[in-house]
């Protein structure tokens, strides 16, 4: 059965959809570092939100609970729910045509956790999963996005070594992965970005701590931009680009949009942590509220709202719509696990 989102909202500069309608219009329990898709079938869009970890933040919190929102009803449906024997947090999810592609992650048990090098195909039409060739380096927390609705990229991210810079690239119709130019830093996790076209930009994310000391892990301040090649989808040419506005650099919330020609982001913490909201330098994150976007017309930085509410952090994903940018989930101040789905607007704030 297939469950359409009918996105029929009256959005103002900035609208919380859960603040709305509460007993509908949110998830059915709260979930942050969930990894997120939209697909368009006939016109209309569907939104989904696979796993993350729940309200108490702790190893045996994590779901593999899936769900697709349905608007014209205003409440979310579950689906079967994502195939293993432990949910996931890092995961990264891009729709591609009518399927949702959903990829590796993190599996948490008591002391700590590790990558995994799944890939699994979702079939809304059906209600079904299916499985794809594994990942060659298991990642978490690493930026994903579609090319010519054939070829998936997922850019850096954390390996069981630590942060990598590989460029992965699953092509869904042969089923086998190839490698792009790789990202040119030492590697990063935890970055923000999308793809929109033929152009790839990401922000921000941890790495490694160049000093070898405490924290292992600091925020990148680095912003890239990536041209991939129309002929040859494994060449990719690297440009860095200005510093985006805003302090945020760990899991912002990130989509893209080939209508707007932009590339939106929301949120976020300005120093990396783990997951429960604190950071490696042993203080507590807490979000930011800019949302910004990247012009790709204009190659520059638009501020949205330099005051968005309820802002949120952890997330893996922004959804675009044509009313709207959608956050499913997520993490609110003082490190709140939230059920919300909040609308915000596209246009700037005045």
């Amino acid at each position: 059965m297939r469950f359409r989102l009918l996105l029929a909202l009256v959005v103002s500069p900035v609208l919380s959809v859960a603040a709305a309608n509460p007993p509908t219009d949110s998830l059915p329990e709260p979930v942050s570092n969930n990894a997120v898709a939209i697909i368009r079938v006939h016109g209309e869009f569907e939104l989904f939100s696979f796993m993350g970890i729940g309200a108490k933040k702790t190893w045996d919190s994590v779901t593999n609970e899936a769900y697709e929102l349905d608007a014209g009803s205003g409440k979310p449906y579950s689906i079967h729910p994502v195939p293993g024997t432990a949910g996931r947090i890092g995961a990264a999810a891009v729709g591609l045509g009518d399927r949702v592609v959903l990829i590796g992650g993190y599996v948490l048990y008591q002391g700590g956790g590790m990558p995994v090098p799944d890939v699994n195909i979702y079939d809304p039409g059906h209600d079904r999963w299916s499985r794809g060739a594994d990942t060659p380096i298991p990642v978490g927390d690493a930026v994903i996005g579609a090319f010519k609705d054939r070829y998936v990229y997922l850019i850096g991210g954390r390996s069981s070594q630590g942060p990598i810079n590989q460029v992965q690239i699953y092509d869904v119709e042969k089923n086998r992965w190839t490698t792009g130019n790789p990202i040119p830093v030492s590697g990063v996790f935890g970055h923000a970005g999308a793809i929109v076209g033929e152009t790839i930009v990401y922000v921000g994310g941890a790495e490694a701590n160049p000093s070898g000391q405490s924290p292992r892990f600091v925020a990148s301040d680095l912003c890239w931009k990536g041209k991939i090649d129309h002929h040859d989808h494994t060449r990719i040419e690297w440009t860095k680009i200005s510093g985006h506005p805003g302090s945020a650099r760990f899991r912002i919330a990130a989509g893209g949009s080939e209508k707007d020609q932009m590339i939106y982001f929301s949120g976020g913490a300005d120093n990396p942590y783990d997951y429960t909201g604190v950071g490696y330098d042993g203080k507590l994150a807490e979000p930011s509220p800019v949302t910004f976007g990247f012009n790709l017309r204009t190659d520059k930085w638009e501020i949205l709202s330099e005051n968005t509410p309820n802002s949120s952090m952890d997330h893996r994903g922004l959804l675009v719509t044509n009313e709207g940018l959608v956050i499913l989930g997520g993490m609110e101040k003082g490190q709140q696990v939230t059920a919300a789905v909040t609308l915000l607007s596209k246009s700037k704030s005045k």
